[in-house]
């Protein structure tokens, strides 16, 4: 086969127009946008720049900059706080670079701090300031700080850094904590630069956030007041989530007046294979030919998988249609984490040089890494938000020429909606970028770390609040003393390593590698039994790891690393008490007066017992099989937000058996005598595994014939006497009780709200699906009527149930639209979850719901 063109000099147009051409392809899109081409749009460069900084700069052509990055650079020169909102390629690192680089030539005190969320990005900088450095005839020592850095070496970057690149985790464990050893350094810090600022949300942003209110204490005892520059894909609240971070006011910056070429956008939707069921062919197979013609056909292209695992399978496949099809050895590449430095640096070199035609990757080429200017982009699922797609698709055809970007959408309900919806994508970013600085387990934590860095005065504040309620609550725990209206730190071990970034509070499970002892991960004790119980596989930047021994005391889970087809989805039961109502509206319109459902939030406690796991195939979400869990009962105090229907609401669609009539706890008035009995009988052991009852629980007891089907209503009939008969009851364990039920337990109409509202609602939160809890309860003890009640699954919260209180009319529609357009006959994992109700619409009763909770 005679040698390919190279990547660079062929031309997407003739690629296009052949996708036009092919039927199957067609018959799966949902839509075709193109993008056209814009312009650059530039202004001169604002007074003071560095004038060896304009010459290097004019030499690599660029004499003049874009709009937005001279309001930028005119901003950050002048001292203000600013935060850069534009699209890859924008050329956003030049909005601090200039700023940075002209104060730091201009006094050889200056220092500068540079924050990445990764390694690759942080590494990728360090070589652009040198290359712009040297261009521009002036030293200026530049250097990374991170976990590779050698020990021996670490004196030497301390002493010497003017500019110090690094990350969140090196910054909270690595150098606050040593901050004297940096008193040159942060007495001369005049920037703090903050890239890929949507990365800080949830959990990870509210620990940031403390980590730099830590950061600018240090920064006020050496006399410093650094600004800070920050760079962000798109979100809806980019100047909230900026001084959500910083806890300073900020400019705001997203006129981009950045060039790009032509974009062809296309929405594939696989082909379904089950119409019953609507399971679709799987997208990494629908990927893989896709990928495979693109680069048959001359367009260097990069495929986004969402997890480690997809990432090597795609890579095996499209590596062996490169064998067969001739284009030439190591032409198509994996990317992700887990690689060594070298071969991510060999792959992006290989990319700029037009040497790897393909690569296949996790997110971690998502971020700003310098890999030149691709043809084709192809990713293998939705992202996960509308920022990511963004930042995915702007990965090809950067600043000039034509380019193409595909998604291919999977099975989930994020990706269906996707996909079904485009007009959500392509119009403004309805995304908010969420974190609470001051969740109460949180701030504890960084409290700890902070009067371990410096001891607290007395009166002084911590990120703008009177923290000496909480100093209180450490010093009863006997962390710190205090003397003479100063607190100090008294505990014996070193805080920040007990305070993980991606975890709230400090009650964690420790994830480690068996044999190696390498710490995996963390979890909080909340989530370990629905992630890390015996035999679940614990997905970690895309490994998978079977967990073989979980010690809850010590609070260890041992794993080892396996490639596997499926990842398992424990099922967990949960009860939601509402300790404080803090605001209550109606779903519906103003004028709708007292129809429709009623919304509220606040403080709410949920008690959770997770029982059983499935484990689930990889993109066609097929059930694999079952295993048991047998952990103690959780209990975790947060907030939430609910939807419930009011007896007015609620009665008619009794009626029309939307809902159903029945209490779900009310088993009749002799089902107390009666469970006891059945207990006795089968002598307090299970009838399926032969379990006896623990000391502290007793079994439970399960109707064969379901006890609805009896029609019973309290106070109208006595249809529980037959119910509760002891032929029709049967003692079993909880875990073979919980077996029994899933087979028979109905969905319902409710129970598909709840599953649509908790998979479209991480659409708005920016958040991923397992950040929040759902929960469907016939009658709720607090509302007294049905009730879906969706929960921040963080301790003390992070502020997603109080976003989605204030758009709960908003994600209702989305839901009801979701289930609408699903193609499946009767509910599906797509949309509502599995149909259980045999002989039963149940698609059809949940968008009554919606339409009820809206009138």
């Amino acid at each position: 086969m005679p040698a390919m063109t190279p990547p660079a000099r062929r031309a997407v147009e003739p690629v296009v127009e052949r996708l036009r051409r092919e039927p199957a392809l067609l018959n799966g899109l949902t839509a075709w946008r193109r993008v056209p081409a814009r312009p650059a749009v530039c202004a001169p460069w604002p007074a003071g720049v560095d004038p060896r900084l304009l010459a290097a700069l004019a030499g690599r052509g660029i004499r003049e900059p874009y709009g937005h990055q001279a309001q930028a650079i005119a901003a950050a020169l002048e001292g203000r706080h600013v935060v850069v909102v534009t699209g890859t390629a924008s050329g956003k690192t030049l909005c601090y670079n200039v700023p940075v680089l002209t104060a730091l030539l201009a006094d050889p005190q200056a220092r500068a701090l540079y924050l990445f969320p990764t390694k690759a990005l942080t590494q990728d900088q360090a070589a652009a300031l040198d290359a712009l450095l040297e261009a521009a005839e002036a030293e200026l020592p530049v250097h990374t700080y991170d976990g590779d850095t050698e020990a021996e070496a670490r004196p030497r970057v301390r002493s010497r850094a003017r500019v110090l690149l690094t990350n969140p985790d090196m910054l909270h464990t690595g150098i606050l904590p040593h901050h004297t050893k940096w008193a040159a350094f942060f007495r001369g810090l005049r920037y703090v630069v903050l890239d890929e600022l949507h990365t800080y949300r949830g959990v990870f942003g509210s620990h940031m956030a403390n980590v730099l209110r830590r950061l600018q204490r240090v920064c006020r005892f050496y006399g410093a007041a650094p600004c800070f520059i920050c760079c962000s894909a798109t979100v809806a609240n980019p100047a909230q989530l900026a001084e959500g971070l910083i806890g300073q006011p900020v400019t705001v910056v997203d006129d981009d007046g950045a060039p790009h070429g032509e974009r062809h956008i296309l929405f594939y939707n696989p082909p379904i294979v089950d119409h019953e069921l609507g399971i679709r062919r799987s997208p990494l197979l629908e990927g893989r030919g896709l990928a495979a013609r693109l680069i048959g056909a001359g367009l260097q292209t990069i495929v986004f998988t969402r997890a480690r695992v997809a990432t090597e399978v795609l890579l095996t496949y499209l590596q062996s249609d490169a064998e067969r099809n001739g284009w030439g050895p190591r032409t198509v590449r994996g990317y992700r984490g887990g690689y060594l430095a070298e071969e991510r640096r060999a792959v992006e070199r290989g990319l700029r040089q037009g040497a790897v035609r393909g690569v296949v990757a996790t997110n971690a080429l998502e971020l700003g890494v310098d890999i030149g200017e691709l043809a084709a982009v192809v990713m293998v699922g939705y992202p996960g938000t509308v920022a990511s797609t963004w930042q995915q698709m702007g990965r090809a055809g950067r600043r000039r020429g034509s380019s193409l970007a595909v998604l291919v959408a999977g099975g989930s309900p994020l990706d269906q909606y996707i996909v079904g919806h485009p007009e959500y994508f392509f119009g403004r970013s309805p995304e908010h970028a969420l974190l609470d600085a001051d969740n109460p387990l949180i701030l504890l934590g960084h409290l700890a770390c902070a009067a371990f860095e410096l001891p607290f005065a007395e009166g002084e504040t911590y990120g703008g609040r009177d923290v000496a309620a909480h100093l209180a609550l450490l010093e009863q725990e006997g962390l710190l003393h205090r003397a003479a209206g100063v607190t100090y730190w008294l505990g014996q071990q070193y805080p920040a390593e007990s305070v993980s970034l991606r975890a709230a509070g400090m009650d964690v499970f420790v994830i480690a590698e068996e044999g190696s002892g390498r710490t995996v991960g963390k979890v909080e004790r909340y989530a370990a039994p629905s992630l890390i119980h015996e035999g679940a596989i614990y997905l970690h930047e895309g490994q998978s790891y079977q967990v073989s021994r979980l010690d809850w005391e010590g609070r260890r889970a041992t794993v080892a690393p396996v490639q596997v087809d499926y990842y398992t989805e424990a099922s967990t039961s949960s009860s939601v008490e509402v300790m404080e109502e803090r605001a209550q509206a109606r779903a519906g319109p103003p004028e709708a007066g007292r129809g429709g459902a009623g919304i509220g939030w606040g403080a709410v406690r949920v008690t959770s017992v997770t029982s059983a796991y499935r484990k689930v195939r990889l993109f066609t979400h097929e059930n694999l099989g079952w295993g048991m869990i047998d952990l103690p009962e959780q209990q975790m105090e947060t907030v939430g937000t609910w939807l419930w229907f009011p007896p007015e609401t609620a009665a008619p669609l009794v009626a029309e058996g939307v809902l159903s009539p029945e209490v779900r706890f009310d088993r009749g008035p002799n089902w107390a005598e009666m469970r006891r009995r059945a207990r006795e009988r089968d002598g307090c052991r299970c009838r399926h595994c032969g379990a006896p009852e623990r000391p502290d629980r007793e079994h439970d007891v399960h109707h064969v014939r379901p006890f609805r089907e009896f029609g019973y209503v309290p106070g109208v009939n006595d249809h529980y006497l037959a119910a509760n008969q002891l032929g029709n009851l049967v003692t079993l364990c909880r875990g073979c009780h919980w077996r029994a039920d899933g087979a028979q337990m109905p969905g319902g109409a409710l129970a598909g709200l709840a599953h649509a509202l908790g998979n479209v609602a991480p659409l708005f939160l920016m958040c991923d699906p397992r950040d929040i809890g759902v929960v469907a309860e016939v009658r709720s003890s607090h509302t007294g009527g049905p009730t879906v009640t969706v929960y921040d699954r963080v301790a003390g919260g992070i502020g997603l149930s109080q976003q989605l209180y204030a758009i709960q009319r908003q994600v209702l529609e989305a839901a009801g639209t979701l289930v609408a357009a699903c193609t499946c006959q009767a509910g599906c994992p797509a949309c509502i979850g599995p149909a259980l109700e045999q002989g039963k619409n149940t698609k059809e009763h949940v968008l009554r719901l919606v339409q009820a909770a809206l009138e």
